[in-house]
């Protein structure tokens, strides 16, 4: 969507984000991803998955995957307390030929913010605790840099089957 200014001139997009915490981390999506939000509810575990998956969940008779998105970004786990929340997304599958559902865990969910394309910023290559290609931008949160977290990149289906059959195998020898 492109506002007009009052002398007929477009300004850049408006684009709106979910703001939330990893620990001590401060991250954000675009809400064009994200379903829902949930409260953690019951989880089923997994026999010999890694640490970042914590489980499945029965979403309204769907099973769902949940990845505990701090653990994945090599943070520590974490820890389920009152404002933990799950945040179900709708990933885009790498053919592009429609999408997954997945429920990423957080330690407590922010706020939904907009932004405008212009406060889109570079992502460092140092200086950050999440590897820069899980990053698409930082943006500008009241002075604050925040970063956009590229859901495609860290929950690839590929990727991630890679590395629990990894961590499947290692766990059977």
């Amino acid at each position: 969507m492109h506002a007009q200014t009052p002398d007929g001139e477009h300004s850049a997009p408006t684009l709106q984000f979910l703001r939330f915490a990893l620990e001590q981390e401060l991250c954000a999506v675009r809400i064009d991803a994200v379903r829902e939000i949930l409260e953690v509810g019951q989880m089923t575990p997994l026999p010999l998955m890694p640490s970042f998956v914590r489980g499945v969940m029965n979403l309204r008779g769907a099973v769902v995957p949940v990845i505990d998105l701090g653990a994945r970004l090599g943070l520590p786990p974490t820890t389920v307390g009152r404002r933990t929340c799950v945040v179900i997304v709708d990933v885009p599958d790498q053919e592009q030929q429609g999408h997954h559902t997945l429920g990423v865990l957080v330690d407590a969910v922010h706020e939904v913010f907009d932004t405008r394309s212009v406060d889109l910023e570079a992502v460092p290559r140092l200086g950050t605790r999440i590897r820069p290609e899980f990053i698409r931008h930082m943006v500008r949160v009241r002075g604050q840099a925040t970063p956009d977290l590229d859901l495609r990149a860290i929950l690839d289906h590929n990727a991630l089957a890679e590395l629990i059959g990894a961590h499947s195998l290692a766990a059977m020898h």
